[in-house]
């Protein structure tokens, strides 16, 4: 198996536009001694291809005949000019390649056999003094240390970038159990944070009593499971809570004549229940079509379709990665709206970010925090680029900022679609296959869910570079054109019910479809982007562009035929059942075993306290 190395280079240096904006930002940073940046592109390669045929794949597919050129070898490039540094920006091992998967594809239709390619960026800068000055610009401006690693050459420093492919470690295949039953509540604490599950100690000492009356310790997989199904970003606990407030009638408040000094007590039993939905129940409006029971509201639109439209946050993953936590952000959206009901077809994005100011001191920014023109740069590009390369315009937009969204912005992001009103209505049946159908899972997007619920510190970056998602789009889009064949299929849909499988990935996905009958996955079965997976990083992986269908078993093999038409993967991995049990299983054995009606009906309730007073005026 040979490798290459092909090196893709602007024919001329005025063409180089990302060279002139890092150069430009480079000068923003306070390194206004940079005179220039060249920036270009590397791929490498491994398969069975002669000297002509790689020259051919570079020629027809790596590169623009007219604007670029490039070389070919099997080293790594030449140094940088004399009087320049380099920097090579290479992804981590585990983290979504796109651009990599997108080329190993098109080789393949062009007749060539490429087995492997991964990407990188380099960058050539002129002016610099010192080593100092070239590590603050790959780690403040050409690289991101959570999903890249930055290859230095210069001032001494020659880290030379791998030519090969990383090897997983493969792991440890036994099933481990999780000791909770005999912790106390430090213990249980302690268990929470380490193991990244983020749960109270109330969840935790619910979780350790159920397992005190099943006479066994939890796998470290069904413990997870809870994690997911109870954190914040899947159930919305802080919104469901009780909550009792005492103090002055709020504004508008009935009644509206009561002195300012006077106080009232108000108990919500579920905040949410009791105020938002209480008010739409109360109004029962018809031409709202679904709401409070999907992935996305649906309203009337005309007598024959109705409006799906889906808004979060992504927060923490956007603070860590600005471009992958906005991209895959919207990429969520756009898959909620994709599974709602039994499909409806995306067709614009929407978005509001509130950041600090963009003109923020570089001496003044905390430890572990982006600068926020990076925050606002990566962001605005993440969901324009996503919904782009799907064909999903961005109609509007807004921003705001404020100095409180430094450590943590917001990240808000919409999808708006379109669904014919006979395909709102959705349920899976024990006997119906669990098909999992899109992108490969990976490593990518561990723990995001939990990692939610967390509070930011400067040590997330590197804590919770497992977390942030890379999305890819072109995977999606594919995916989409599936799925809208097989709702709109001559023998009608093919599936019975669709979800997507985002935050908490498997675990929630398959967990909430099967929540009233029960499910039973073989993980076996999921495919995966590379070796080495434990069955829990399988189960709870948050990797993007993937759907889970309940499929009857008559039409399953017309399905993943279809699927595979648009070379797209849709795979078996289970089947739901009727005894009210989530049943995991990996290479033969039984890895996880949860009650449906504790997993979403046992998580203990909590109450908050609110209290308000008017300001005192003076007349």
């Amino acid at each position: 198996m040979k490798r290459w190395q092909v090196h893709v280079q602007f024919a001329d240096p005025n063409w180089d536009a990302q060279g002139v904006a890092v150069h430009r930002t480079l000068h923003g940073i306070g390194l206004e001694n940079v005179e220039r940046v060249a920036a270009s592109r590397i791929f490498i390669l491994e398969g069975d291809l002669s000297d002509d045929q790689i020259r051919r794949l570079s020629r027809e597919l790596l590169c623009d005949p007219v604007s670029e050129r490039f070389t070919v070898s099997r080293t790594s490039p030449c140094p940088a000019p004399e009087n320049a540094a380099s920097v090579e920006v290479h992804p981590r091992p585990g983290v979504m390649d796109p651009v990599a998967d997108s080329v190993r594809l098109a080789a393949g239709d062009l007749g060539l056999s490429v087995e492997r390619v991964r990407t990188a960026r380099r960058y050539e800068i002129l002016g610099l003094s010192d080593l100092g000055q070239l590590e603050r610009a790959a780690a403040r401006v050409l690289a991101n240390d959570c999903i890249e690693h930055a290859y230095l050459c210069g001032f001494g420093e020659a880290d030379s970038a791998p030519l090969g492919f990383a090897e997983p470690r493969m792991p440890d295949p036994a099933i481990r159990h999780v000791a909770v039953r005999e912790l106390n509540d430090s213990a249980l604490e302690t268990l929470s944070r380490q193991g990244h599950l983020f749960l109270s100690l109330e969840e935790m000492r619910t979780i350790q009593n159920r397992y005190r009356d099943l006479g066994r310790e939890p796998t470290d997989l069904e413990l997870e499971t809870f994690a997911q199904t109870w954190s914040e970003h899947c159930v919305h606990k802080t919104l469901k809570s009780a909550v009792l407030y005492r103090g002055a009638p709020m504004p508008g408040a009935e009644p509206d004549n009561r002195a300012q000094t006077a106080t009232v007590e108000i108990r919500y039993k579920n905040l949410l229940r009791d105020t938002i939905v209480k008010a739409t129940r109360t109004l029962d409006r018809d031409w709202c079509l679904s709401v409070f029971e999907d992935n996305a509201g649906i309203i009337e639109f005309d007598e024959e379709f109705g409006v799906a439209f889906k808004v979060e946050t992504h927060n923490h993953p956007s603070a860590i990665e600005p471009f992958g936590g906005a991209a895959t952000g919207v990429g969520g959206c756009i898959r909620d709206v994709m599974g709602c009901g039994l499909g409806a077809r995306p067709i614009a994005n929407t978005n509001v970010f509130c950041l600090a100011p963009p003109d923020w001191p570089w001496e003044r920014l905390p430890d572990g925090v982006l600068h926020p023109r990076a925050v606002l740069e990566g962001v605005v590009s993440g969901v324009r680029d996503y919904g782009n390369r799907m064909g999903i315009p961005t109609v509007n937009g807004a921003l705001h900022f404020d100095p409180r969204y430094l450590g943590n912005p917001l990240v808000y992001v919409g999808c708006v679609g379109i669904i014919p009103r006979d395909r709102i209505a959705k349920s899976a049946a024990p006997g119906d296959r669990i098909v999992l159908a899109g992108g490969r899972t990976g490593r990518d997007g561990i723990h995001g869910a939990t990692f939610s619920s967390a509070e930011l510190t400067d040590g997330h970056a590197d804590e919770f570079a497992h977390a942030v998602q890379i999305g890819n789009p072109i995977t999606q889009k594919k995916l989409l054109d599936c799925i809208l064949q097989a709702r709109d299929h001559a023998d009608g849909c093919l599936y019975s019910s669709i979800t997507d499988c985002g935050a908490g990935g498997l675990s929630s996905a398959v967990g909430e479809m099967g929540a009233e009958i029960g499910a039973r996955v073989d993980l076996d079965g999921v495919p995966l982007k590379h070796a080495g997976l434990r069955y829990d990083e399988i189960w709870i992986s948050e990797a993007q562009e993937r759907m889970v269908l309940a499929v009857p078993p008559e039409r399953v093999d017309t399905l993943v035929a279809l699927f595979a038409a648009e070379d797209v993967e849709a795979t078996v991995i289970g089947e739901f059942t009727d005894d009210k049990k989530l049943t995991v299983r990996f290479q033969g054995e039984r890895v996880g075993e949860l009650d449906m009606d504790f997993l979403h009906k046992g998580r203990p309730e909590q109450t908050l306290t609110a209290e308000w007073h008017p300001p005192k005026t003076v007349a």
